[in-house]
């Protein structure tokens, strides 16, 4: 009775045939990654020595270490954070919990999904217009900052709201019944059931502006800077821009010596990243929902 038939054995051919091919899709993306990674460890890693990391650049660039792009790199994507992320989280609190569903809500969300998508050196552009000009920062640590925070905001604002507006509306309406005000119900209840979809938008910033050169190229990074940053008014050396510099400016520069940086800037990209996936992984742990 619970024999296979012609259509079964048909259906079980046809299924197989599709995981095959859907697996073979998978490997294509994932094999040229693994091969990348696998070339930068091996041409790269033996590079990463204490001298190469904590030692300024000497010779032209020629010898030495990135410690100024290291630690610049540092600064920039975390003044990144701090500029974006809580800008970003409040707009999206507004869209979604308090901006009414008319015209105007609806052309600024595509707006902002819009702005996703504009190559990053028009938001260098803006960025040189705007806050190197305009207000006065000059090519600084402030200046590209800004920058790179502008140009990742539609990223979290995104993200946040899609957050947000999973948590079931039923939380608002028995929080409501209980005599909280809206943002009692968003501060408290809201917020915290979202918190683990927020910080998927922060990853992908964290891995965006890391890896940005044009941005900062225009705004505040600099060729060479033989001395750390001071105040947020200086410029500083960035990972990106003297990987792009020691590989396409600078004659006689080792072999390994790029390989070397574009080893250490994934290095930094992937831990802040595997910081950020541990803590949304511990709070959707959490959730009773």
């Amino acid at each position: 009775m619970f024999a296979a038939t012609d259509r079964n054995r048909t259906n079980d051919r046809i299924q197989r045939r599709y995981r095959n091919v859907f697996l073979g899709m998978t490997l294509l993306l994932v094999l040229p990654v693994l091969i990348i990674l696998g070339l930068l460890v091996v041409r790269g890693g033996p590079v990463l020595t204490a001298e190469f990391l904590f030692e300024f650049p000497k010779s032209g660039m020629t010898a030495g270490g990135i410690f100024p792009a290291f630690l610049g790199t540092i600064i920039l994507v975390t003044m990144g954070l701090v500029f974006s992320v809580p800008l970003g989280i409040a707009a999206a609190i507004y869209l979604s919990e308090y901006a009414p569903d008319n015209w105007l809500t609806r052309s600024i969300n595509l707006a902002i999904i819009n702005l996703a998508g504009v190559p990053s050196i028009v938001h260098a552009l803006f960025g040189v217009g705007a806050f190197v000009i305009f207000f006065g920062f000059g090519t600084s640590i402030l200046a590209a900052s800004l920058t790179l925070a502008i140009m990742a905001l539609p990223v979290v604002i995104v993200a946040t709201r899609e957050s947000l507006q999973a948590v079931p509306h039923a939380f608002r309406e028995a929080c409501w019944a209980m005599g909280a005000t809206r943002w009692q119900t968003i501060r408290r209840v809201v917020l915290p059931n979202s918190v683990s979809g927020i910080l998927t938008g922060v990853i992908l910033e964290v891995s965006r502006t890391a890896g940005e050169t044009a941005p900062i190229m225009f705004t505040g990074a600099a060729f060479f800077v033989p001395f750390l940053p001071q105040t947020i008014f200086d410029k500083t050396m960035a990972l990106s821009l003297h990987l792009f510099v020691i590989s396409t400016q600078v004659p006689g520069v080792p072999e390994d010596f790029p390989y070397g940086v574009a080893l250490l800037l994934i290095i930094i990209v992937l831990s802040m990243n595997a910081l950020s996936i541990g803590f949304r992984t511990w709070l959707r742990g959490r959730k009773k929902w």
